[in-house]
C-alpha cells in the first residue's frame, strides 16, 4: 500500500490533493491512502471558524467546506488527527472518530483503525501539563480559556492507547515525543531551527506522554508535525534486553558468581533477534517549496478497488471496558494503577478473549459504515464573500448522529453529552442539516425528538441518581438554612457561578437528568431528606 503522509494541512486540501495527483502522474503509481498529522482545519462555515484559537487576522475558510458540502470529493481515503488549529466544535462532535466529509475520516481524541490489514493508531491535540490530568470539560460556545484547552491531550487517551497489544504499523500524533531529536540528526535540526536549543536543554521540546507511548506501543512508523520542519529518526526498542542485563549484573553477590559472569561475557554471544525499531518522521506545513508530503510503502493486504476501513476490535474492547473512567470535570483526577487505589481495582485493560468476543458479537461487521451526514449548512462563498469582516458568534452545540450510533452500538457514553448534562444543559436533538441533506439520507431525523433524546446517553452498568428526594415536611421556616448549595470541592464552573441559588420547597422537585459518569454530590442539611437508596 502506498501511503502519502502530510504534516500540518492547515485547511489546504485542494493543494494537497493536487500534489498527490502530480506524484501519481509523474511516478505512474496510485496513492491508496492519505494520512494527515493535525491542524486539519475542518471548518464547515463561518461559525466554525470562530472556534479556532488563532488571531482573527489569520482566520481563513480555506477549502475544506467544498468537501463537506459535496462540491468536491476527496480522491483518496483520508485519515487525520487533530492538532492545535482546528474547528474544535466539529471535532468534539466525534470524540471516537467519524467521517467529517465523504472519504475523510477523523480518528477522534484517540483511535485505532485498520486499512487493508495496516493497523493505524493516533492521538489528537498537543500536550500541556496543566490540563493533562483533567477531564473533557469543554463545550461550545468556548471561552478564551476553553477554546485552547479543548485541544489539549488528556491522560485517559494515553492510558487507553497503552492498553494496546500486538503490532501497530503506524502511529499518528501532532506533537513530537520528548527526546526524539536524540535519535536523528540533531545538529542539522538545530541549524534549521536554532531556537529549539533552549527547549531541548530544558526538556520542553515535545510531549512526555508521547515518549511513554512510543516506548509502550513501539510502532513500525511514527508520523508527526506541529514544529513545521522535516525531521527523521530511528528509535531502537531494546529496553527489555537492557533490563535483563541490569538484573543479571546486580544479582552477583559472591566472587564465584562474578567469575561465572566474566566467563559468560568472554564467551561468544549467540545471534540475537533483530531489535525492533520505530521509523519516526515529522513533516512541514503545506506551503510551496516546503517538505510537507512524503510517500511511503507499507505492506498490506491486497487492495481491490477502494481501501477497506475497519474498526479495531481490541480498541473497541478497550473503549468499552474503560468507559467508567471518563471524566467531564475540570479538576484533576487519577486513573487506576499498580501503586494507586484499592488492590482489587483493575488497572490492566488489555482485552481478554471474552471481552474481544463480546465486541465482535456487537460489531459483527467491523467495517466502518459510510454514514456521513451534514449537520449544519456549509459555507457559501457567494453570499458570504466578505466573511472576514462579518461579526459572527460561535456556534451552538450540535450532537452528531455518527457518535450517537457508535456509542449506542458499543454501549458507551458520548463525552459531549455527559459534559452538557453535568452543566445543566439540555441535550440538543440529533439530525441532519435540513437545507443540505435529503430526508432519505438520515434515519435519525425521522424519529420523534423525544426518542432521539433518549438515545443520546447510552446504557451502561453504572447508575447514579442525582434527583433529590422530596424533603420531609417541617415547621414553616423560610430561612436560608434550607437552601441547597454545593460543598467547596464541588463548586460549579466560573461561567455558571452567577446563577441564583434555588430554595427548597415542599413540592417534589422534577428529576434531574444525570450522566452515570458523574460522582454523587454531597448535600448539606442531609437530615431534611428522607433516606433513599439509589
Amino acid at each position: 500500500m502506498k501511503v502519502a503522509v502530510e504534516g500540518c494541512a492547515h485547511g489546504e486540501l485542494e493543494r494537497i490533493y493536487e500534489t498527490i495527483a502530480g506524484i501519481e502522474k509523474e511516478s505512474g503509481t496510485k496513492i491508496d491512502l492519505l494520512l494527515c498529522c493535525g491542524d486539519f482545519q475542518s471548518t464547515r462555515n463561518v461559525e466554525d471558524l470562530q472556534t479556532m484559537a488563532v488571531p482573527k487576522k489569520y482566520l481563513d475558510m480555506c477549502t475544506f467546506y467544498k468537501y463537506y458540502s459535496g462540491e468536491l470529493v476527496a480522491p483518496v481515503l483520508t485519515i487525520f488527527i487533530g492538532g492545535n488549529h482546528e474547528a474544535s466544535n466539529y471535532l468534539q462532535e466525534l470524540p471516537y472518530g467519524g467521517w467529517v466529509a465523504p472519504n475523510i475520516y477523523y480518528l477522534g481524541y484517540a483511535g485505532v483503525v485498520n486499512v487493508n490489514g495496516v493497523r493505524i493508531a493516533g492521538i489528537s491535540g498537543i500536550y500541556k501539563g496543566h490540563d493533562f490530568l483533567r477531564g473533557h470539560h469543554e463545550y461550545p460556545p468556548y471561552t478564551d480559556s476553553t477554546c485552547r484547552s479543548v485541544y489539549h491531550v488528556r491522560q485517559l487517551e494515553v492510558f487507553r492507547l497503552k492498553q494496546l497489544s500486538g503490532r501497530v504499523d503506524i502511529f499518528l500524533s501532532h506533537d513530537w515525543p520528548t527526546g526524539i531529536y536524540e535519535y536523528g540528526n540533531k545538529a542539522q535540526l538545530l541549524r534549521k531551527k536554532p531556537f529549539f536549543a533552549a527547549d531541548m536543554e530544558s526538556g520542553k521540546l515535545g510531549s512526555l506522554p508521547l515518549e511513554e507511548l512510543l516506548k509502550a506501543v513501539q510502532p513500525a512508523y511514527w508520523f508527526a508535525a506541529h514544529l513545521h520542519c522535516k525531521f527523521a529518526a530511528l528509535v531502537p526498542h531494546n529496553h527489555s534486553q537492557q533490563r535483563a542485563d541490569d538484573a543479571s549484573s546486580s544479582s552477583s553477590s559472591s566472587s564465584e558468581d562474578e567469575d561465572e559472569e566474566k566467563e559468560k561475557k568472554a564467551a561468544p554471544l549467540p545471534p540475537s533477534k533483530p531489535v525492533p525499531v520505530t521509523k519516526f518522521l515529522a513533516l512541514d506545513k503545506c506551503l510551496p517549496r516546503r517538505a510537507f508530503l512524503q510517500v511511503v510503502e507499507i505492506p498490506s493486504d491486497p487492495i481491490e478497488g477502494n481501501p477497506r476501513l475497519e474498526y479495531d476490535a481490541e480498541w473497541l474492547a478497550i473503549l468499552h471496558s474503560t468507559n467508567h473512567l471518563i471524566s467531564v470535570k475540570d479538576n484533576y483526577y487519577y486513573l487506576p494503577g499498580k501503586k494507586a487505589g484499592a488492590l482489587t481495582e483493575r488497572f490492566n485493560f488489555t482485552p481478554t478473549e471474552e471481552e474481544l468476543e463480546a465486541v465482535t458479537t456487537k460489531f459483527q461487521k467491523l467495517q466502518v459504515p459510510e454514514n456521513f451526514e451534514r449537520t449544519v449548512p456549509a459555507f457559501d462563498p457567494k453570499e458570504q464573500s466578505n466573511y472576514k469582516r462579518m461579526v459572527v458568534g460561535q456556534p451552538k452545540v450540535h450532537l452528531n448522529p455518527q457518535s450517537n450510533t457508535f456509542c449506542a452500538a458499543l454501549g458507551i457514553d458520548d463525552p459531549l453529552c455527559l459534559v452538557l448534562l453535568a452543566n445543566g444543559k439540555d441535550l440538543p436533538a440529533v439530525g441532519s442539516a435540513e437545507t443540505t441533506v435529503p430526508a432519505n439520507e438520515s434515519v435519525v431525523e425521522e424519529q420523534p425528538e423525544e426518542e432521539m433524546a433518549e438515545l443520546l446517553v447510552t446504557p451502561t452498568k453504572r447508575k447514579l441518581n442525582l434527583a433529590l428526594p422530596a424533603p420531609i415536611a417541617k415547621a414553616a421556616d423560610t430561612t436560608d438554612k434550607n437552601v441547597i448549595d454545593l460543598p467547596d470541592e464541588e463548586k460549579p464552573e466560573p461561567e455558571e457561578a452567577d446563577q441564583p441559588t434555588v430554595a427548597v420547597t415542599t413540592e417534589e422537585p422534577a428529576p434531574v437528568l444525570a450522566s452515570p459518569n458523574l460522582k454523587k454530590l454531597k448535600r448539606r442539611n442531609q437530615d431534611i431528606y428522607q433516606a433513599q437508596e439509589d
